[in-house]
């Protein structure tokens, strides 16, 4: 059930959120807000408190909050919602433009004597209107949502990590060290090794191992059974150089198969769950690491692998699929070889205190905002091309997916995807807030509004490009669907 209801529950809660942003802004900024609702279309359900009617609309791809507008002395579209009142053409009744009455017969049901527009006869004050507001206030109403959106993500991740605590790897071994890694420490580190200390601090697990690394002093010791080394002078010069340096140096998995992915090389090549891989070529494997990086170098090549089930030994030829990869240390794309498995792993939980939880939750809400970001800037650059671009089918894949994972995969697609709508709402396209903001800043520099007339050419353009965009996922959804199909 709660798999099902997965896609309602993440972008219901995520747009409701937006939406909830907007409209407690604009009423604590004394604007006129008649309608809010989540949907699009026809109602489904609608229920009017005060003021405001809510609305529950039959398309669920977003939202909106009407706020009395100068344009229309009555409504306007600031976000969406391009419905007309209920009573508005219903019967061939007349609004005065003058006292904004209704006459008796085009009246609703719920009509109120003593309620604004369109609940009732009495117009809306112009103090009330969205435009009557300061540049400063405007501001804060447009981005309002966004904020809303990144206090969701932190609540979300905060409350996640304090009631599930830390995900631990319960090892200090070494199962991977990259050419970086290599370069820096030499034979002082190696697949194998277990790490006992840090710049002479002791270490309990993985994640004690990698904070360590990131924290302490250069030159960088790391102390193994072995004995202490030090990285080279060159290897850490910055921040970003040192998390390259410590993201070449893996743990160990072993090399035993947890589960094979379907149509994938892997289950074509007769590979099974529970398989034990020793061998690469003949070359022998020590660990998961190694494994993954030797079918890496081989795309679109058969290999040999040597697995062993139920005490013996067997030879499986394999040929990796090619995928191409951005390489983390420069983002520069490059060809590698994957044959869809997954490795057998062992991790643990350890509670964490509310002070670290906020520290850790806030860095969290932070990186994921930072690979939106990055994103968004490969998009524009055309490093990533828009084929990769998911829209609401693909929300709600991944949302069941998540579900079925658990619910504290859930809650973290929630803060991701919170994240998500209140970056790509920043963006400068006219019928976003990014783009309402920046027509609002440019009549404050301007000195006057905008004639209505350009401004209805500006939303044009951003309801195109909007549309575009919409096509372009709905597309990309689409035809994912029909690739799983025929595989």
């Amino acid at each position: 059930m709660l798999a099902w209801l997965a896609p309602i529950i993440v972008f219901g809660l995520v747009v409701f959120v937006h939406e909830l942003g907007h409209f407690l802004a604009a009423k604590a900024c004394g604007v006129y807000a008649p309608r809010f609702s989540i949907g699009f279309g026809p109602a489904l359900l609608r229920k009017r408190w005060g003021e405001t009617e809510y609305v529950l609309a039959a398309l669920p791809l977003g939202g909106y909050v009407r706020m009395a507008s100068r344009e229309d002395e009555t409504m306007a579209l600031i976000e969406g919602g391009g419905e007309k009142p209920r009573h508005e053409g219903a019967h061939p009744g007349v609004i005065s433009e003058i006292a904004g009455e209704v006459t008796g017969e085009s009246r609703p049901k719920d009509w109120d004597p003593n309620a604004m527009y369109p609940f009732g006869p009495k117009p809306v004050p112009a103090n009330r209107w969205f435009e009557s507001k300061g540049i400063g206030a405007r501001v804060f109403i447009l981005t309002a949502g966004v904020m809303m959106n990144f206090v969701l993500a932190l609540v979300v991740t905060i409350g996640t990590l304090a009631a599930y605590g830390r995900t631990v790897v319960p090892t200090r071994t070494v199962g991977g060290v990259n050419e970086r890694a290599t370069r820096a420490f030499g034979d002082g580190l190696r697949v194998g090794d277990t790490i006992v200390a840090v710049a002479g601090k002791p270490t309990r697990n993985w994640q004690d191992v990698q904070h360590r690394m990131l924290t302490a002093p250069l030159p960088l010791t790391v102390t193994t059974q072995r004995g202490t080394v030090a990285a080279s002078d060159s290897s850490a010069p910055s921040s970003e150089a040192r998390a390259r340096l410590v993201g070449g140096v893996d743990f160990y998995v072993p090399a035993v198969i947890d589960s094979v992915v379907g149509r994938m090389p892997a289950e074509r090549g007769g590979v099974h769950v529970g398989d034990s891989v020793v061998a690469v070529d003949g070359a022998p494997v020590a660990s998961f690491a190694q494994l993954a990086e030797r079918i890496g170098r081989a795309p679109g090549r058969t290999i040999a692998l040597g697995v062993v089930r139920g005490g013996q030994t067997v030879t499986l030829q394999v040929t990796p699929e090619s995928t191409t990869v951005a390489d983390p240390a420069t983002g520069a794309s490059h060809v590698q070889g994957k044959i869809g498995i997954v490795p057998r792993q062992r991790f643990t939980r350890e509670p964490m205190p509310l002070i670290e939880s906020v520290r850790q939750g806030t860095r969290t809400t932070i990186g994921m905002t930072g690979q939106i970001v990055d994103i968004v800037k490969q998009l524009a650059r055309r490093d990533v091309s828009v084929k990769q671009l998911g829209g609401p089918i693909a929300i709600a894949r991944t949302s069941v997916a998540a579900a079925r994972e658990g619910v504290e995969t859930l809650l973290y697609l929630i803060a991701f995807l919170s994240v998500n709508v209140a970056v790509l709402n920043l963006l400068p396209i006219p019928i976003l807030d990014g783009g309402q903001i920046l027509l609002n800043v440019a009549e404050r520099v301007k000195g006057r509004a905008f004639s209505a007339t350009t401004r209805e050419y500006i939303l044009r353009v951003g309801l195109v490009a909007v549309g575009l965009l919409f096509v372009t996922v709905m597309w990309n959804d689409i035809t994912r669907i029909i690739a799983d199909v025929m595989r």
